[in-house]
């Protein structure tokens, strides 16, 4: 099957061929049929199966139909795309722009971060397609600098993950304004039950299109788990680093400051690395992923705010610095590489304190991953937890500013010890209420 068999627009299919795009994906094969004939669709597929062309594709067709046909002049917004990130709306915009190259449709993605005032001025001077994140376009219609009476086709992106930032309700207020005559495309990697509710209220007859299996991630990722000590990982990572042939990889972080942390120190051992988090401003983060996807960065440690909305081509490797605490996030992580039709791998490191999540992933996926020592590192036990620490060099471990017994013991919860238990030797004595 190629793209010319689903009768788009000449205009549509010379970008699509100059974007050097031969061979559709399964869930553009399945949606831009049904799609470009006006009917709703649900279409829900894996992280990297290509959805935002299975939607970009027919929208821009039938927009260009509905040009033709139309007397008014006027450029009014005709299509609004909702998506939960900055990053995906740009994303969709930059896709929109290479697949209408050679239309005179004219997009424009509005989020936050950045100033409204000249998204207010493009408005002003007219769009055809509108890609927003939800909490900017409530600004806009708040502001009134938005008309959405003319809107032919919604497209929801990503709405699980909206629902999961706790989008929904905003996204709900949005369609009500809409015009209930219209087409309405919902795209999603799960379909839990928000979602399909969601569904329901704002979709006709909708055409359910499922590609893959839900619960399973990309069969072109190859996954690899690594136990290891807490305090270890980072010595795992720079391992690694130095023992494989890395081209451009993620590195996951749960946290924004530990997404700083491992940044800096692979830039101290000459690794080109870049943080991405939600602290950065806006136009930090625009340089950071155009600093990745051209090269210069050979990695991007970030946390989940790019799980989803991040297409960069020929990442090698994911790896999950901290083990994802439920299994979508796991599943979307590993989604940023074997993308399409190329592999990729995936690294996950679990310390003692994760192992509940990675139980959780196995039962989400339903199947049991194996576990694996990283070829050629020297494994230690693990430390003690952080708040234990050494005092000085005399070998002493301490609980803040206490001395641990040699067994490892806090002696104020010491019950081998006279003072340990209750005097009449009944078990431990009840802790005072500080």
């Amino acid at each position: 099957m190629s793209f010319s068999s689903f009768g788009l627009s000449d205009k549509i299919l010379d970008a699509v061929t100059a974007a050097g795009y031969t061979t559709p994906t399964a869930i553009q094969a399945q949606a831009i049929p049904i799609a470009i004939t006006g009917e709703d669709v649900i279409g829900c597929a894996q992280t990297g199966t290509g959805k935002t062309a299975a939607f970009v594709l027919p929208m821009l067709h039938r927009l260009m139909a509905g040009q033709i046909q139309s007397r008014d002049q006027r450029r009014r917004v005709r299509a609004l795309v909702i998506t939960p990130t900055r990053e995906l709306a740009a994303q969709i915009e930059s896709s929109v722009k290479t697949c209408g190259r050679f239309t005179k449709l004219r997009p424009l993605s509005i989020y936050g971060g950045v100033g409204i005032e000249p998204q207010i001025r493009a408005l002003r001077g007219g769009v055809d397609i509108v890609i927003a994140t939800p909490g900017r376009l409530i600004d806009h219609i708040n502001r009134r600098s938005i008309d959405l009476s003319m809107i032919e086709i919604l497209v929801l992106d990503e709405a699980d993950r909206m629902f999961d930032m706790g989008f929904i309700n905003d996204v709900r207020k949005i369609v009500g304004l809409l015009p209930k005559e219209r087409q309405t495309l919902l795209f999603s990697a799960t379909m839990p039950p928000a979602i399909r509710s969601l569904a329901e209220g704002i979709q006709r007859n909708p055409k359910l299109i499922e590609v893959g299996e839900r619960r399973n991630p990309a069969a072109s990722v190859e996954q690899h788990i690594y136990p290891v000590a807490q305090e270890q990982k980072m010595e795992l990572l720079l391992h690694i680093f130095e023992s494989e042939e890395m081209e451009s990889v993620i590195v996951f972080s749960r946290t924004k400051h530990g997404a700083d942390r491992i940044a800096a120190r692979l830039e101290r051992q000459g690794i080109d690395a870049v943080a991405l988090h939600s602290d950065r401003t806006q136009s930090q983060r625009m340089r950071a992923l155009e600093g990745f996807k051209q090269g210069r960065f050979r990695v991007m440690v970030a946390t989940d705010i790019v799980a989803r909305g991040i297409d960069v081509d020929g990442i090698s490797h994911v790896i999950n610095y901290d083990t994802p605490t439920s299994a979508e996030d796991y599943i979307h992580r590993i989604g940023r590489t074997g993308r399409a039709d190329t592999t990729g791998d995936a690294l996950t490191f679990v310390a003692r304190n994760e192992e509940q999540h990675l139980r959780r992933m196995e039962q989400h996926i339903g199947r049991r991953f194996q576990r694996k020592n990283y070829p050629g590192f020297e494994y230690r036990q693990s430390a003690p937890p952080e708040h234990y620490r050494s005092n000085g060099g005399d070998g002493e471990r301490r609980y803040g500013n206490r001395p641990i017994n040699n067994e490892g013991r806090d002696p104020r919860f010491d019950t081998s010890r006279g003072g340990g238990a209750n005097r009449n030797g009944g078990g431990p004595r009840k802790r005072r209420t500080w």
